[in-house]
């Protein structure tokens, strides 16, 4: 990605500075995005299990709504001026994160990684919504339908790792592996 985010225009009302800003914070929801959808569609392709189908098809209207979520994020960055990198060399080389590290497991285990997954794509967004407000009511609206359906889809997958008593299984985990053996352990 170019190292220059200032964009020659934007929309009325904000400055190239402060969209560039903007389009800075909007790239890096890009690569999560991406990297989501990635990520679900591994574990939709690799769970196995008693409870495969349950959690095979629980994910397929999340992959449709991160993919959603993604091409927002992207119109918005274009529309702020910017140019939208959504190529898999970019986000490899600019993500914060290290790559989702289960393979074919138990869909319990993968639950407890996605858990983890999820837990760090809505800290970094909730960040973004606090740095974007400053600036922009209208990326920041966008960024707060997105939380909320993010944490909704966290929900989803913590329904499974719950007990009865309303203890996360994976509470105390730190790793995506960590989270899937503890899940696995329930």
């Amino acid at each position: 990605m170019p190292s220059e985010v200032t964009p020659r225009y934007t929309v009325p009302g904000l400055t190239v500075q402060d969209a560039g800003s903007l389009i800075e914070v909007l790239q890096h929801r890009l690569h999560s995005l991406n990297d989501l959808h990635l990520t679900l569609k591994h574990v939709h392709w690799n769970v196995v299990g008693p409870h495969f189908i349950a959690v095979h098809e629980m994910l397929d209207p999340q992959v449709d709504r991160v993919r959603a979520m993604a091409d927002d994020v992207a119109e918005r960055l274009a529309a702020l001026g910017g140019i939208a990198h959504g190529t898999p060399g970019v986000l490899v080389e600019e993500r914060t994160w290290k790559d989702y590290s289960v393979g074919r497991a138990d869909a319990i285990a993968h639950l407890g990684a996605l858990d983890l997954v999820y837990t760090g794509l809505i800290e970094d967004l909730r960040a973004a919504v606090k740095t974007v407000g400053e600036i922009d009511p209208a990326t920041e609206d966008l960024l707060i339908e997105q939380l909320r359906d993010l944490e909704q889809f966290q929900w989803f997958v913590r329904a499974h790792l719950e007990t009865a008593g309303g203890t996360l299984t994976t509470a105390h985990a730190t790793t995506e592996t960590e989270a899937a053996q503890q899940a696995m352990n329930q």
